[in-house]
């Protein structure tokens, strides 16, 4: 049965709502908690990073949770519901730190509002991606509903980037810290009705296993999965890359470029490239396969980042030059983005056909866990970045030698990583469509024994 215009939508309006609060979280936090609260740029880095180590422990755990699960709303939604309202209280309290505290009491507050909105993320970030390959088992299905949701996330994900630094003095009538509560309260309700309203409208199909598999058994089937690991890897380098820009990108527009609302305009423009590029997925499927796609579409963004770091190093601002950057840029991105969720949930079928274990939450809670892995690698380079290039927030310009490291941190770094993650998917990922249509067909055929 094929997935109905209603649920696609209910499914994309769900990504939008939760990838505005990823994009406030991992876009602006650092910034928050550095230049409006005056934490270390190097303590934040370090508390993302063990955050996310903790998160190592809590994410396949809460895919065996899920894959356990058993009600008359199913597996996935009973937790996205409660994941999405504890994790909107928690983003509100992260953006509401009290005025009187300082110090000591400051770092305390800041590092476990961070840690618990990390860990009731994770309640409904897994439910969400792993539903894919329970809401449907045909493959251009599948295919069409990552692209809508990898679209939608994209939108989402574009909101807080343009209006962020536009709206935040407004909310706080020139008060950052009280424009950021305002804002981050806005984002959390929106994000309780957008994913309210996939609940009641996406059901899982398949049926539920009638095994539940132990927690040694669901580890052993993970780590029999070499598709799914490969596919794991890619997306740890991959958005590592990616996420090191977006740590940086205020700044460098604040301090480099010389004006934060510009990053509205380039985020604005890069966003719905991105939801663009996602769109036209269908049409390049037509002449060429995933992998060659997923290819080209690194090897775009390398390219823009060379452009922007041309940009950079020859002084030069102009807007129409810099969001010329940001389409090439965001335009590999999208494509990219949208293929990995794709190969993962076909890594789903691989799995169960080598394992005759089907565990979509295990694999892709590993998403999830690698997404939030990346991004603490990148802020945990970015904050000590920031120090050892010596940015002075208070200073009225920066050195050269500071800008030409930022430079380094933001745009050279991410170009390395997108390599490496291309070359090692090549040489990893072996399922091709013709694969993957056998395996589908023994998979049927094992249903019908």
């Amino acid at each position: 049965m094929n997935l109905t215009t209603r649920e696609k939508a209910a499914y994309g309006l769900g990504a939008v709502g939760k990838d505005m609060v990823y994009c406030i979280v991992s876009g602006f936090l650092m910034y928050y908690y550095n230049t409006v609260l005056g934490i270390s740029a190097t303590f934040v880095g370090v508390l993302f990073m063990v955050a996310r180590a903790l998160d190592a422990v809590n994410d396949p755990f809460m895919g065996i949770i899920v894959e356990k699960t058993n009600t008359r709303m199913g597996k996935f939604r009973p937790w996205l519901l409660i994941g999405t309202v504890l994790s909107a209280i928690s983003l509100y309290g992260m953006y509401a730190v009290p005025r009187s505290l300082t110090g000591t009491p400051l770092l305390i507050y800041a590092s476990a509002a961070y840690i618990l909105w990390g860990t009731t993320y994770t309640l409904m970030d897994i439910p969400y991606w792993s539903m894919i390959p329970a809401i449907s088992q045909n493959g251009k299905d599948r295919e069409n509903i990552s692209v809508i949701a990898r679209s939608c996330a994209g939108f989402g994900f574009a909101i807080p980037t343009a209006l962020t630094m536009v709206l935040v003095p407004v909310l706080g009538k020139g008060d950052e810290r009280t424009g950021f509560q305002v804002f981050a309260g806005m984002i959390s309700i929106f994000f309780i009705v957008a994913i309210s309203i996939t609940v009641m409208n996406v059901k899982e199909k398949t049926k539920p296993q009638l095994h539940s598999p132990r927690i040694k058994e669901m580890f052993q089937a993970l780590f029999r999965n070499d598709q799914a690991l490969a596919v794991v890897i890619t997306i740890v380098i991959f958005n590592a890359s990616i996420y090191l820009t977006s740590q940086l990108a205020v700044y460098f527009f604040k301090y480099d470029i010389g004006n934060s609302a510009l990053y509205g305009i380039f985020g604005t423009v890069g966003g719905a490239t991105q939801i663009l590029s996602m769109t036209l997925l269908p049409i390049f499927r037509k002449k060429w396969d995933r992998k060659k796609i997923f290819t080209g579409a690194i090897l775009t963004a390398i390219f823009g980042y060379g452009i922007l770091f041309t940009l950079g190093t020859l002084k030069i601002s102009n807007l129409v030059f810099l969001c010329i950057a940001a389409v090439i840029i965001y335009f590999g991105f999208g494509l990219a983005t949208v293929l990995t969720t794709v190969f993962l949930a076909d890594s789903v079928d691989y799995g169960e056909w080598k394992t005759k274990q089907r565990s979509e939450s295990v694999i892709f809670s590993m998403q999830t866990f690698v997404v939030q892995l990346a991004s603490a690698f990148s802020a945990l380079i970015a904050g000590v970045g920031i120090d050892l290039i010596k940015l002075d927030i208070n200073a009225p310009a920066q050195t050269a030698s500071t800008l030409q490291g930022m430079r380094f941190f933001m745009i050279i770094i991410p170009m390395v990583g997108l390599l490496l993650s291309i070359l090692f998917f090549r040489r990893k990922y072996k399922l091709s469509e013709e694969t993957m249509g056998q395996i589908l067909t023994e998979l049927k055929d094992r249903e019908e024994q």
